[in-house]
């Protein structure tokens, strides 16, 4: 598996398998089917209610657990310094594990501020070994790293074939900041998986369109987290070791980027509707 070095020094694997919209009856089986095919990145997150499944699957799997990096996120419901640092512990719980190898504030919105400190004082206390950001677009992304000791090691957002992130990728150069890829296989939209761009290079190598797709992420520098149910799908996925993208074909895939995002952390009614989601989520606020 190959790795890149973050900020701070750990090495973190290039490919991982993301739990999003994973249900918790399914997660346990899902994490140790990937652990089994080689993944050792699993991306889990607070909202996604499937930590325990994680947690379950990573004291079952075999592998020992520094052999493993594990990525969870605060949400919005436990922003704050004292919310957060009670939510980080909880996961920490849930998880069946002393730390993590990356923990996030999952949203831009709520006292992302205190969370954040909360999230240093993780890290220095050992209870996560980097921490970073998630959704966090421009000028919040800089007001807030601008404002806090620990550098972020990574910042995860939308990121695919079609949606490349080209100015958050240079925003963050300055902070030696990670992009993750969330989604980065646009979430099966917009012909991914029967696109003729990418059919036509993949079809060069005996490749998918999804392998092509991820490949071009991991060649740009870019770490990805795809999920699948399917055990079949997992293994494909991680299979791209094998070919290389010219860089012709680097550049014709690069001409399919269209800026345009699937969920806008910067449109004022998406802020709304994460904030009244997460009021009626938490009924004491």
């Amino acid at each position: 598996m190959k790795t890149i070095k973050l900020n701070n020094g750990v090495e973190m694997p290039m490919l991982g398998y993301g739990v999003f919209l994973v249900s918790p009856e399914e997660c346990e089986r899902c994490v140790l089917d990937a652990i089994s095919v080689g993944y050792r990145l699993i991306d889990t997150a607070q909202a996604y209610y499937n930590e325990e499944g994680v947690g379950a699957a990573i004291s079952k799997c075999g592998v020992p657990r520094n052999e493993l990096f594990l990525t969870t996120k605060v949400w919005i419901s436990n922003a704050g310094e004292a919310n957060a640092a009670r939510s980080i512990d909880e996961s920490l719980h849930k998880l069946k594990t002393d730390y993590v190898d990356l923990l996030l504030i999952h949203q831009p919105f709520g006292d992302y501020y205190g969370t954040y400190r909360a999230l240093e004082k993780a890290y220095k206390e050992g209870k996560a070994r980097a921490i970073g950001l998630s959704n966090f677009y421009d000028a919040r992304f800089v007001d807030l790293v601008e404002n806090m000791e620990v550098k972020p090691a990574v910042l995860q957002l939308e990121t695919h074939v079609f949606s490349q992130q080209r100015k958050m990728r240079e925003l963050i150069k300055d902070y030696g900041t990670q992009l993750m890829a969330w989604g980065p296989l646009a979430q099966g939209t917009d012909g991914i998986f029967t696109n003729e761009t990418l059919k036509a290079i993949g079809d060069k190598y005996g490749k998918t369109n999804a392998q092509v797709a991820l490949k071009f992420l991991l060649n740009e520098g870019i770490v990805a987290i795809p999920k699948s149910t399917h055990k079949e799908r997992m293994a494909s996925n991680l299979a791209i070791d094998d070919f290389k993208l010219s860089e012709e074909d680097m550049e014709t895939i690069r001409k399919m980027d269209t800026g345009k995002l699937k969920v806008d952390f910067n449109d004022p009614a998406m802020a709304k509707y994460l904030i009244n989601y997460d009021k009626n989520f938490n009924p004491n606020k």
